[in-house]
């Protein structure tokens, strides 16, 4: 628990410091947000706001993480030093932050609203979840556990193995699996970063989830002493907890400045980084399903890209919504912005409390 609070405290400490720095840096150097024209107009106020604030959550993380892994052992505690799974999490946060990274860096640049082509974004997001896949399939510890698991989980492993056909093609098809839950994840999180706050207020609740979650499993994992006869085959969940508390502190130190009017946006840098980290967690902590309601207004939003696009080309030219993503629509019908995302944060929390309650069932029904 010590270790928790340590985590958590120093990345928002690393993130509510470090973030002016940042902005005062990209102000500096002219590195401004460009506005689409097809947008609400009521952003164009928005133009020249500092972006790529991404790059601070996920520094602010990892030194957060390695830093507390520093003091527990140099202390003796039986925390240890990093394990698989807290790498191979870092690995995929940082990594989809870097293709985010370049996607911001080429429209700040050359000052327009599309950055990296859809071709090099996929080839991007691509490579770095199928590392993570391969990577999570490996390291087994003494239990022969192994981060990730090639069977479909919800609240746990279900019966529903990828292996059935061979190990190596349960591999290939687990790689696959694995690539659409955090290709799915990223994008939500990206689709859901338009309004100041939205989605770095949404990701501390789902990563608040995910801290909770770790630490339960942590003391009902099978093998531990405490553990009952319903136990959770996670490899390392308190690992799994420490990230989640540094994801938490992390975006509340980065949430003081990004708040409506934001200082600073998170960019596609710190939206894709956040979508992966979800999505690694849902895979390592087997909870796989329990995403779609935990992350339920990530899920809702892209649900609605998806619809206003789908009913356009079927119906010739209508729109279901005034404007997609979903709070857009809300904003052309009269919504204030900040209420938008305090009502978007109001069903957020609803989502992660509903998927929190069926965790915790399972568990007492079983």
């Amino acid at each position: 628990m010590i270790a928790l609070l340590i985590g958590s405290a120093s990345a928002l400490f690393f993130a509510f410091v470090g973030t002016p720095l940042f902005i005062k840096l990209l102000v500096n150097k002219g590195y401004g947000q460009f506005i689409r024209d097809d947008g609400p107009t009521a952003h164009h106020i928005k133009r020249g706001t500092p972006t790529m604030g991404g790059a601070v959550i996920v520094a602010s993380v990892l030194l957060a993480y390695f830093l507390t892994h520093l003091l527990m052992m140099a202390t003796g505690s039986s925390v240890g030093g990093p394990t698989a799974s807290g790498l191979l999490l870092l690995f995929l946060a940082a990594g989809m932050g870097l293709v985010g990274f370049a996607d911001d860096y080429i429209k700040i640049s050359k000052q327009r609203s599309l950055g990296l082509s859809a071709p090099a974004k996929i080839v991007g997001q691509t490579a770095v979840g199928v590392i993570f896949g391969v990577l999570a399939l490996m390291f087994p510890n003494e239990e022969g556990r192994t981060p990730a698991s090639t069977a479909i989980s919800f609240i746990r492993d279900t019966p529903i193995d990828l292996a059935f056909a061979g190990t190596v093609l349960g591999a290939i098809l687990f790689v696959i699996w694995s690539n659409l839950i955090i290709t799915g994840a990223s994008n939500g999180v990206n689709l859901a970063d338009g309004l100041d706050g939205l989605a770095a207020g949404a990701s501390i609740l789902v990563f608040g989830a995910y801290l909770l979650i770790g630490i339960w499993q942590g003391n009902q994992s099978c093998g531990s002493p405490g553990a009952g006869s319903v136990c959770y085959e996670v490899r390392d969940p308190l690992d799994l907890a420490l990230i989640a508390g540094s994801m938490c502190g992390a975006l509340v130190g980065f949430l003081w400045w990004n708040t409506s009017p934001a200082k600073i946006f998170m960019g596609d840098t710190g939206s894709l980084a956040i979508g992966g980290a979800i999505a690694g967690f849902a895979i390592l902590s087997r909870t796989e399903l329990l995403l779609v309601i935990l992350a339920g207004l990530f899920v809702m939003i892209t649900l609605s890209v998806i619809i206003q696009v789908g009913y356009f080309k079927l119906s010739g030219g209508k729109r279901v919504f005034k404007m997609a993503p979903l709070q857009h629509h809300f904003e052309l019908k009269g919504w204030q912005e900040v209420t938008v995302v305090v009502r978007f944060w109001i069903l957020a929390g609803l989502f992660v409390a509903a998927a929190l309650g069926i965790f915790y069932a399972e568990w007492v029904v079983g």
